[in-house]
């Protein structure tokens, strides 16, 4: 079984990569960060020595990267069980105060990038029917907030993106799920002060994500919502 994860040098992309290791995947991931990548790779492996674990340095917000990244993965596997689009930059900010250009950096990452290494891979889950999309999507594709600004416009669009994509693959055997977290303890928030405990553990979203992948095959979630019991931060 083989599982694609993007932006999993840290945070929720890490952990769910540990999981996946865990339970027998081999896993290929992606992030910017030479080092945190490499870190996050010998973490990954020492959940189980017995899989394969690669890691690509990658910028998903550069499509020329993600399309190379798509053809590396094709190279190397045939089949991909797993694919999880989380790469992603969180910026808030009021839209009439952001910096010109936000925009298209932030739907860059967090929607075109999910967009071209979905389209790349779907030819091979379509052939074998069978396969699982995870699109880390955010209570913030919900509802708009505060602050929430170019942010929350790519995070409603890519729940857009995994609603119309669920519908398309339908008759493919395809299952795709939309993930979206509240406030989870990620390199996301620092500097941010607030208790640990107001914040969820990445560890908790990946086994969300195992739970929705090992239901019966005629099964799907569709989506999924999370927040700290005591409420959005």
């Amino acid at each position: 079984m083989n599982a694609v994860i993007t932006g999993a040098s840290k945070g929720i992309g890490k952990a769910i990569g540990e999981r996946l290791a865990a339970e027998g995947f081999n896993v290929i991931i992606c992030a910017r960060n030479t080092d945190a990548l490499a870190a996050a790779k010998a973490a990954i492996q020492e959940k189980n020595p017995a899989v394969t674990v690669i890691a690509e340095s990658v910028d998903m917000g550069d499509k020329a990267q993600v399309m190379a990244f798509a053809q590396k993965i094709k190279d190397t596997w045939s089949t991909v069980d797993i694919l999880v689009n989380n790469a992603g930059i969180f910026i808030p900010g009021a839209l009439h105060e952001e910096a010109d250009g936000l925009l298209e950096k932030l739907m860059a990452v967090n929607v075109y990038s999910a967009y071209h290494l979905t389209r790349e891979l779907l030819p091979l889950m379509i052939a074998q029917r069978n396969g699982h999309i995870f699109n880390m999507c955010s209570t913030a594709s919900h509802h708009a907030y505060p602050n929430g600004g170019s942010y929350s416009i790519t995070k409603y669009a890519l729940l857009g993106f995994t609603k119309n994509l669920r519908r398309e693959l339908m008759p493919h055997n395809v299952r795709v799920t939309a993930v979206s977290p509240g406030p989870t303890l990620t390199a996301s928030w620092d500097g941010f002060e607030a208790p640990p405990d107001r914040m969820m553990p990445p560890e908790d979203i990946a086994s969300v994500v195992w739970g929705a992948f090992t239901l019966a095959k005629q099964t799907v979630v569709e989506e999924i919502q999370l927040r700290p019991m005591l409420g959005d931060i």
